[in-house]
């Protein structure tokens, strides 16, 4: 598989099936493999392509130290590499972050960008007081009961498993990843971009809720909002299929929007 250049470092992606480009940023805890259940659902009908983030996976992970403001850089250099002038960037938690500053830096080549149970970064103090008072509760929680329901862990115990085994792959942690809330977008550099944003969150989301979401929905002129009854924040993981078809519907309308604009 082939590794695009950012300014310098070797960045790990892969491409997948045919049609309209979905490209995947992944979150702290994640890497490329961690779209396993998305590339075989969506490949048939889309051009999928999973990235590894600098310090992530089978990327370049030499550096003594990583700054997340270089991440959306990779992710421009994987749709250069590429060629895709028409992708949608599908976000997961902070990786939304990486992924609405890509779109931003290059609006010609990124139609559309989808939060995934994150705000994407965006500068806003309403939205920030918000972000605030979840994490506060979020943290009271154990990390995994954060991500996966108490359900699913007993359950699929399996899964759970695999899901913590992912981050055992990756040399950045959480906290390389954290200062790329500063100096976030604001409402309007978004607005002017043109690109479209949508925000995908699961009603149980134990780190962002719902209100919060919602609220930055009601914001972001003309975006969208999928929220989805019953998943948790890792709801690519926990739930695939209800968040696959959500990633389907949304490239489709997002596609078909643009299109009759």
């Amino acid at each position: 598989m082939p590794y695009a250049d950012s300014d310098g470092t070797s960045i790990y992606y892969e491409r997948h099936g045919s049609g309209p480009a979905i490209l995947f940023v992944h979150g702290s805890g994640g890497h490329h493999a961690a779209w396993w259940q998305q590339v075989a659902a969506l490949r048939d009908e889309f051009t999928v392509v999973t990235v590894d983030l600098r310090g992530f996976g089978k990327s370049d992970s030499s550096m003594p130290e990583f700054d997340g403001q270089d991440f959306p850089g990779d992710v421009v250099a994987v749709l250069e590499a590429e060629d895709l002038t028409d992708a949608m960037l599908v976000g997961q938690s902070i990786g939304s972050v990486a992924a609405l500053r890509a779109g931003l830096l290059r609006p010609d080549w990124v139609s559309s960008v989808v939060l995934g149970h994150s705000l994407g970064g965006i500068s806003h103090p309403e939205l920030k007081e918000l972000a605030a008072a979840d994490r506060a509760e979020a943290v009271k929680l154990p990390v995994i009961d954060r991500l996966l329901t108490k359900r699913f862990q007993t359950d699929r115990a399996d899964l759970t498993f695999l899901f913590q085994q992912m981050g055992t792959f990756n040399v950045a942690k959480m906290q390389d990843l954290r200062n790329l809330d500063t100096n976030g977008p604001s409402l309007a550099e978004i607005r002017e971009s043109g690109v479209k944003v949508a925000f995908l969150a699961g009603e149980k989301d134990a780190v962002l809720s719902v209100k919060t979401v919602t609220r930055a929905h009601e914001l972001v002129e003309g975006s969208h909002l999928e929220i989805v009854p019953g998943a948790p924040h890792s709801m690519y993981w926990e739930t695939p299929e209800a968040y696959n078809a959500a990633v389907a519907r949304l490239r489709r309308t997002l596609t078909a929007t643009k299109e009759a604009a």
